[in-house]
């Protein structure tokens, strides 16, 4: 497979996405958002101890001196600014942080979920569609407004009904910058400083709801147009 056209660069944040081939689900049930998840925070690691699959066989105790131990050492592939899972694809805000360490984190978390689904769904074959995209955010007004658009994700595209109900949507890292998520992994710190406290960032994730979802449909109309 070719190399990219432009190399994602140390330091620098980027938008990366990736949704199910023709667009069939990802994540069909609780265990699977959870699985993948899990995986996300173990993955970021540079030289995790096992596969995954390998790791979730330790009990609970063992696991959470594992990971202690592997989070401490604070050698990552990738800082995860935020991300949001959805049923049939996923966005990650990620700060890459080693040589291709965003690449070898997208493959190490895509190949082990693929693996967990098709054994799990008696399938075979490519769950995702190609290679991810990953777009570099540029400023941090474009770094707060997309970690929104991530945030909205549920909410925009009619997951959720009411709004209230998107900081609880356990799936996103919205919960967490809210201080609502005790398994908190993500660098909250490049997004939240530019703001008084969490509080204030709730305000402007939440402020843009109305308008967010009103866009979102009004794409959605466009592309079923013949």
């Amino acid at each position: 497979m070719p190399g990219r056209r432009i190399p994602l660069v140390n330091n620098e944040i980027y938008h990366v996405l990736n949704r199910g081939i023709s667009h069939q689900p990802i994540f069909k049930a609780k265990r699977d958002f959870s699985r993948a998840i899990k995986s996300l925070r173990y993955y970021q690691n540079e030289k995790p101890p096992l596969k995954f699959s390998q790791f979730t066989l330790f009990s609970r105790g063992r696991r959470e001196k594992a990971i202690k131990e592997i989070m401490d050492k604070k050698k990552f592939l990738v800082e995860i600014i935020a991300f949001c899972l959805m049923p049939n694809h996923f966005h990650f805000i990620l700060k890459q942080k080693k040589d291709g360490g965003i690449a070898s984190f997208i493959s190490k978390f895509t190949n082990s979920y693929t693996r967990y689904f098709n054994v799990k769904n008696r399938r075979n074959g490519p769950l995702f569609q190609g290679k991810f995209k990953a777009v570099r955010v540029e400023s941090e007004d474009q770094l707060i407004h997309l970690s929104r658009y991530i945030h909205l994700n549920p909410y925009s595209s009619y997951m959720i009904k009411n709004i209230e109900e998107i900081e609880n949507y356990p799936y996103s890292s919205f919960g967490e910058y809210l201080g609502k998520n005790k398994m908190a992994f993500c660098n909250k710190e490049d997004v939240l400083s530019q703001f008084k406290d969490n509080s204030s960032y709730r305000k402007f994730v939440l402020e843009q709801a109305g308008y967010q979802r009103t866009l979102q449909t009004i794409k959605s109309i466009a592309l079923e147009k013949p």
